[in-house]
């Protein structure tokens, strides 16, 4: 009996690449809220913290941006396994254990959003928002262990024939350690933007959210250039690549916002912010590409349209966002009249 070849793209490979990009950075917006919001409500110091408006706005939201960072993350994770199914499939079950832990992290730390959001004793408010921290940074490191090692065929076949409990963490931390840190500290940063948005009005919390959008964002270039010299032999392909260029407009766009955001700014912080992110996204996909050489070649793939699935998916895509738009507006609507 011949098995089906799923081994086709369903619609022209620039039109997969956009979706990816724009889907993992409406993730990255939604993730960095709720990881960023979360450590500097948790480790930012201000008077009085636990009865500030702002704050306890940002505990009541910690819900809904949870919500939004699992329903944005469907999407660019089913285009990663349209794009790249062997290879990310290959290396989660090297670490399928680990990886299935995730889901049950995620719940948890849901329900502990919940219950700081509806709770009204402040140690026990703390006390959940750090147990849903810890999920997070387990799943965020799980995530960047399983999806480097996807990178590297060769290291995935190895570790597979060595051991197949599927209970190994990605070995080779030099080459994936940097990348989980300059992703969280570039939630930081975004963190840092949302707080001191909500925050334009009270002087402390802005100022507050200012710090961290400032010495998270020079932290996470710090480490974003560490991680590119961990490359290695990789670093000189990366440099004659496109990839090169996204990060430059990153990094001149991430200080542009941080002028303005200085300024209050906040219409032209926010769009050079997004555009970064944009930048930033296209120069990990440029990079994955340049570690799959040699091993895959998507301009090879068979193209067999299913136009109607596209399709069906822009509907449901574009119904989501505008949802989510009109929550979010409902929601500061009722907060400002409150």
């Amino acid at each position: 009996m011949n098995l089906p070849d799923y081994n086709f793209l369903s619609a022209p490979l620039w039109l997969v690449h956009a979706l990816h990009i724009i889907t993992f950075t409406l993730h990255l917006i939604a993730m960095n809220f709720l990881v960023g919001g979360l450590l500097i409500i948790l480790f930012g110091k201000v008077e009085d913290k636990w009865n500030n408006s702002v704050v306890l706005k940002f505990v009541k939201m910690f819900p809904n941006a949870m919500a939004a960072t699992v329903t944005f993350g469907v999407a660019p994770l089913l285009f990663l396994q349209l794009l790249y199914p062997k290879q990310v499939y290959s290396a989660a079950i090297v670490s399928g254990w680990f990886w299935l832990v995730v889901v049950v992290a995620a719940i948890i730390s849901y329900y502990f959003l919940y219950a700081a959001s509806f709770g009204n004793n402040i140690n026990k408010t703390k006390t959940y928002l750090s147990l849903a921290f810890i999920g997070f940074i387990y799943i965020s490191f799980i995530y960047s262990s399983v999806f480097s090692l996807a990178e590297r065929p060769v290291e995935i076949a190895r570790m597979y024939e060595a051991n197949q409990s599927g209970t190994i963490i990605n070995p080779q931390f030099g080459s994936y350690v940097f990348r989980w840190l300059h992703m969280l500290l570039g939630a930081v940063t975004v963190g840092g933007f949302f707080v001191s948005l909500l925050g334009r009005n009270d002087e402390k919390i802005f100022r507050l959210g200012k710090n961290y959008y400032l010495w998270g964002m020079v932290s996470a270039m710090a480490v974003g250039m560490i991680y590119m010299f961990t490359l290695g032999d990789m670093l000189l392909a990366f440099m004659r690549s496109p990839g090169i260029w996204t990060v430059t407009l990153g990094f001149l766009l991430s200080l542009g916002s941080l002028h303005f955001l200085f300024k209050k700014k906040f219409i032209p912080a926010g769009l050079m912010l997004f555009v970064s992110l944009v930048a930033m996204v296209i120069s990990r996909h440029v990079l994955r590409l340049l570690h799959l050489e040699g091993y895959l070649n998507l301009e090879n793939m068979r193209f067999e349209p299913q136009w109607s699935i596209f399709i069906l998916f822009l509907i449901c895509f574009v119904l989501a966002v505008v949802l989510v738009w009109y929550m979010l507006k409902l929601f500061f609507s009722k907060q400002e009249s409150a």
